[in-house]
């Protein structure tokens, strides 16, 4: 029987977090929103903004820290719900305050699943204890990427070390100063069978061939981290740099993106939250024509509308998180393709409709709204297309037969 019941030990460090994000996150938005303006002037976009920092050492001190993975705070994925769902009320700054953004999560569960000890004590545990950052580097601008075959990158294997040459794009983090390695996906064995033909190497940010030639914009606005374009000419690492057995990159490719599909529509619901608030508020303080708008029939339903789509929402995320639970994500596969179309989908629609109702202070950075909106649309993108999602969720339910009276 579904049960979304929160333990007594979750619940308490849910309030601990909510807490810790309306108390010391909240106002720090606009503390990191003036940091980031005074590094971009100083010709210095990337820098890391101090507050991020000293929020992160709060956040360690009080035992919100890497509750994502439970081989470390013991949370199951259902117990993480609801706090990955208050970091997206400011999804700039409180993932990463309590380490739990990505792309390191990913790679911190690829690295804990997957890693050799050696790994784990050279890449994980920096990541673990937030004192690095690094970035997945998967998809390719030439390729058709939400297709894993058709990767061209290669990873070269041989006795001596391993080999790395292609070009990357849209890598999360890729321009961060703490970004200490990448995760790159390539080609290792063409002749493979199916999805055999794929692997993951490690590669530090330093490795002489590795060039970041760009950072990429969303909708013309451009994170702390970046977006990388990246080359790999030659990179040469040692054969101790691969993760897991050569032609395993497709499986741990799966098993990276299910658990980051999950946390991603889980902030966006976070998100939504935001957006409805800011619309209430709006609504209630506004008069336009001699009436508050809160007295419009159609913001009613704007609204009330907003307000039902975000339950069906987090209903059917929560059920996804029930399942990983009780079997594992292969088992979710199909409800983890149903929340990455339905999520964005829905959110982008209640921060669109929040836009609206702000008029033209909703698509300026008066608000968080424009930015929000820019996001759960570009997540829309990011862990495959939503077409792809619909693929396999139509292939899936053609399989099964009809459900008869």
């Amino acid at each position: 029987m579904v049960n979304f019941h929160p333990s007594s030990a979750s619940a308490e460090i849910t309030a601990k977090a909510q807490r810790f994000i309306a108390s010391r996150v909240a106002p720090a938005e606009a503390v990191h929103a003036e940091q980031r303006r005074a590094a971009i002037a100083a010709a210095d976009p990337h820098a890391v903004p101090p507050v991020i920092e000293l929020l992160k050492e709060e956040a360690r001190r009080h035992g919100l820290w890497n509750l994502f993975l439970p081989a470390e705070s013991g949370l199951t994925t259902v117990d993480y719900a609801p706090i990955a769902e208050a970091t997206g009320w400011y999804p700039e700054i409180a993932p990463e305050v309590f380490n739990c953004s990505a792309p390191d999560t990913g790679n911190m569960e690829l690295l804990h699943m997957f890693g050799s000890e050696e790994q784990r004590r050279l890449y994980l545990e920096p990541l673990l204890a937030g004192n690095a950052r690094s970035a997945f580097a998967m998809t390719e601008p030439d390729v058709a990427s939400s297709d894993a075959s058709n990767i061209q990158t290669s990873i070269d294997i041989d006795p001596d070390g391993i080999t790395v040459n292609g070009r990357k794009w849209w890598i999360t983090g890729a321009l961060d100063p703490r970004c200490s390695f990448f995760l790159v996906m390539g080609l290792s064995d063409p002749e493979a069978d199916g999805f055999r033909r794929q692997s993951f190497v490690i590669v530090p940010r330093d490795a002489p061939g590795v060039t970041v030639e760009r950072d990429l914009d969303f909708y013309g606005y451009h994170d702390a981290g970046g977006h990388g374009e990246i080359i790999f000419k030659d990179v040469r690492v040692p054969r101790s740099h691969l993760l897991g057995e050569p032609g395993g990159g497709f499986e741990m490719a799966q098993a990276r993106l299910g658990p980051g599909r999950i946390h991603h529509c889980m902030r966006a619901i976070g998100m939504a939250e935001r957006a409805i608030t800011l619309m209430k508020e709006r609504a209630r303080q506004r008069v336009a024509f001699g009436e508050p708008l809160a007295k419009n029939a159609v913001v009613r339903e704007w609204v009330a509308e907003a307000r039902i789509s975000i339950e069906q929402l987090r209903l059917l995320v929560m059920k996804c998180a029930w399942i990983i639970d009780d079997a594992g994500a292969s088992a979710a596969r199909g409800e983890i393709a149903a929340i990455k179309v339905a999520v964005p989908r829905g959110v982008a629609a209640i921060i669109d409709d929040a836009i609206q109702l702000h008029g033209a202070m909703g698509v300026s950075t008066d608000t968080p709204l424009a930015r929000l909106w820019a996001i759960a649309r570009t997540m829309r993108f990011g862990d495959g297309p939503d077409q792809v999602h619909l693929r396999t969720l139509g292939r899936n339910e053609l399989r099964m037969p009809g459900v008869k009276p």
